[in-house]
């Protein structure tokens, strides 16, 4: 039995049968370790909220990893921020690490994982200690940060990754990780305007222009409206050609400087192939925006290789379907619009939405318009 599972099913089936302190806890994993033989290739571990002296335990455990050849670690820490033993850097056949909740501290000597290929890291702090130790990961296709914290010390060289996620990591340095020439998707969110704070001062320019081998690019709002605190140009230095998918993740259309970056980002996309936009309800007034979206000239670009929309969280309000009749009508090879309304609406209001947007002007012929039902 190569694959061990003890995640938060099986944490919560074990106390259904009994099991409800940590010594029954850990005690029905380590029988099942001390019975098991042969090779682990994959390690699902669950550490629950539970009162626990320490974490020796597990740290057996990935002592026992790093003798089994592991190739897939999943540690899932619902309890206090867990120390990563140096066992865990013994693992150098890991093709895939996903962590959460630890501290992130390799010993001196570690110099990478040579095969790992994924790595998603949750609620990781990267400590003081990790500046100027740069580490190895010659394989990593996909790298994900999730509210973590010192990223700045995280130096890696990874010369064939591909898809790199910050999702609340404002300390992290995105101009020196978009440096790496091979990654095509990348994706950036503040969850709140709180993180503006922490955030490492660049310049929106030179971020822009850093994405210009991005293929699919991913940006929420509150990022649109800390990228707005600089002056952007209309026409950035150099274009995103590459770009062929954007998604716009919790967009106020009705806040004028996320509007604005995101008419930027559009203007500057001459090989946009698809638009996802999902809306995010308007804090402040919506004024300003109107009057943007209502000016003649306001996108004054054509969007001439989008094939595909994605609108979903549609309100209904003014300044979305300003904003949907902006699109049809600055895309001239549009195929297909998706749109679905946000959950809540009853059917008159969605059928009187509909009704509006069907009689926008298109500036392609051929575009199909599917109007979906709201997620339940």
């Amino acid at each position: 039995m190569k694959v061990l599972t003890f995640d938060d099913d099986f944490n919560e089936k074990i106390a259904k049968n009994g099991a409800f302190d940590y010594n029954e806890y850990i005690s029905t994993i380590n029988q099942v370790l001390n019975l098991h033989k042969g090779p682990i290739s994959k390690f699902v571990i669950y550490i629950p909220p539970m009162i626990l002296d320490s974490f020796e335990e597990i740290d057996e455990w990935m002592m026992l990893l790093s003798r089994n050849n592991v190739t897939k670690l999943v540690l899932t820490n619902a309890n206090r921020r867990y120390e990563l033993p140096s066992h865990v850097f013994s693992c150098l056949g890991l093709t895939e690490l996903i962590l959460e909740n630890c501290y992130f501290n390799p010993p001196l000597q570690f110099e990478g994982f040579r095969n790992l290929e994924e790595l998603f890291l949750e609620h990781i702090d990267f400590g003081e200690n990790l500046s100027g130790n740069q580490i190895n990961l010659p394989q990593l296709k996909n790298l994900n940060f999730l509210e973590c914290t010192n990223v700045h010390n995280f130096n890696i060289k990874a010369t064939k990754m591909k898809s790199l996620i910050l999702v609340t990591c404002p300390d992290a340095n995105l101009l020196q990780l978009l440096e790496n020439p091979s990654i095509v998707v990348f994706g950036v969110s503040f969850l709140t305007f709180e993180d503006f704070d922490r955030v490492e001062m660049i310049n929106s320019i030179s971020f822009l222009s850093s994405l210009t081998k991005i293929e699919d690019f991913l940006i929420e709002g509150n990022f649109l409206k800390f990228l707005s605190a600089a002056v952007i140009p209309k026409w950035f230095p150099l274009s995103m050609n590459s770009l062929k998918c954007l998604v716009l993740q919790d967009f106020e259309v009705g806040d004028l400087d996320q509007l604005d970056v995101a008419l930027c980002l559009l203007r500057n996309s001459p090989n946009l192939d698809t638009l996802r936009v999902h809306f995010e309800e308007p804090r402040d007034l919506v004024v300003l925006a109107l009057d943007h979206l209502e000016y003649p000239n306001c996108l004054d670009y054509t969007l001439k290789q989008l094939r595909t929309v994605e609108i979903s969280c549609l309100e209904g309000l003014k300044v979305e379907l300003l904003f949907i009749k902006l699109l049809l009508a600055h895309s001239p090879n549009l195929e297909k619009i998706s749109i679905k309304p946000i959950r809540g609406l009853n059917i008159r209001r969605r059928f009187a939405i509909a009704k509006k947007v069907m009689r926008f002007p298109r500036a392609s012929p051929k575009a199909e318009m599917i109007y979906l039902n709201p997620e339940k």
